[in-house]
């Protein structure tokens, strides 16, 4: 029934809005494009896998604003860490993914100094964002990489700034800001006031996002120097830490850990469909819904959905020992691309 309204609204030259499966993912929303994703005008895509890594990785530019407003995200470069085997508990495996982070961090910052958004200074005087709710396993991954990270602002107070220089440190801090429901704070607000006391050069940004895919979860890192928009992913949308609004470039590290529920039935159906055109008995059923195009047929799955379970988000069962290892691994990460 849906699906006739929107056919008969555009019939009458009325627009519907077009649903979206929501991602904090740039290379999801590349994926959702026909072809390769490529062919985005204003996107420019690059994929490679070192020859002795199984990790494959992925970088995504958006150039301009027609770029930006096709991905529906900020101008920007967005580099995709996919590790597979990251939910094992294999510590080669996991150094793997440490030093290819350390890289591709050490890289995005080559290029803010390239750009003049950052100065070429020895030791850097860094401040480190946990973002998420402890509390909350799925959302406790930046507030969990903090506390992994070793803080050196404190050395710089108290045995002068020669101090790091001799040993190679940054001038590192970290700050932990919670959420509004425990602070009644916006986190942009929190931050300006720390920026402004502390006046560091860089941002970085540790946060969990939401991913369509379930294949995703604890697999994937991405990397971005556009800032971050805390809980954009599921929909509750809050003030951006961006270059724009706090006057200092912004890093974002974040690893998917939620997948709505109606992405995962979408996946399913999809699968569905494929099956029965598949067999010569149910090939007529799979072509009917094969009719609908994907944006109808999540609607329709969000209508069934939503007013039973409203907006449902779902993380894997083990949650808890992949925030652990994953808290490990991205601290490490940062330590080896900052720590001479």
């Amino acid at each position: 029934m849906e699906r006739i309204q929107k056919q008969e609204e555009q019939a009458n030259g009325k627009q519907t809005p077009q649903f979206e499966i929501r991602t904090d993912l740039a290379v999801e929303e590349k994926e959702s494009f026909p072809g390769d994703g490529g062919e985005i005008s204003g996107v420019a895509l690059r994929e490679w896998r070192h020859a002795s890594s199984q990790i494959k990785l992925t970088e995504v530019k958006i150039l301009d604003d027609h770029g930006a407003k096709a991905m529906g995200k900020p101008k920007g470069t967005y580099i995709t860490l996919e590790a597979n085997q990251m939910a094992e508990e294999d510590e080669g495996y996991h150094e793997e993914v440490s030093e290819e982070l350390a890289s591709q961090l050490k890289r995005l910052i080559e290029d803010l100094q390239q750009e003049g958004l950052l100065q070429k200074k020895e030791c850097l005087n860094i401040l480190a964002v946990g973002l998420g709710n402890v509390l909350v396993t799925p959302d406790a991954l930046g507030p969990k990489v903090l506390g992994n990270l070793q803080m050196t602002r404190h050395l710089m107070s108290q045995y002068g700034e020669d101090f790091c220089r001799k040993h190679h440190f940054p001038i590192l801090s970290g700050i932990v800001p919670g959420v509004m429901a425990q602070t009644g704070m916006e986190t942009a607000e929190i931050m300006m006031g720390i920026i402004h006391e502390t006046k560091p050069d860089l941002v970085i940004a540790i946060d969990a996002l939401a991913a369509r895919s379930v294949r995703r979860l604890g697999t994937t890192i991405q990397l971005s120097d556009t800032g971050i928009h805390p809980g954009s992913g599921v929909g509750n949308h809050r003030h951006s830490l961006t270059y724009e609004s706090l006057g200092v470039p912004v890093i974002a590290i974040g690893v998917p850990t939620v997948v709505g529920a109606a992405a995962i039935v979408h996946d399913t159906v999809n699968t569905l469909i494929q099956t029965l055109a598949s067999h010569m008995e149910t090939k007529g059923m799979g072509d009917f819904l094969e009719q609908m195009n994907s944006d109808e047929q999540y609607q329709l799955i969000s209508e069934l959905l939503e007013p039973e379970f409203g907006p449902l988000y779902v993380t894997p069962p083990d949650i808890d020992q992949t925030i652990k290892q994953l808290s490990f691994t991205i601290s490490e990460g940062i330590h080896q691309a900052f720590f001479g």
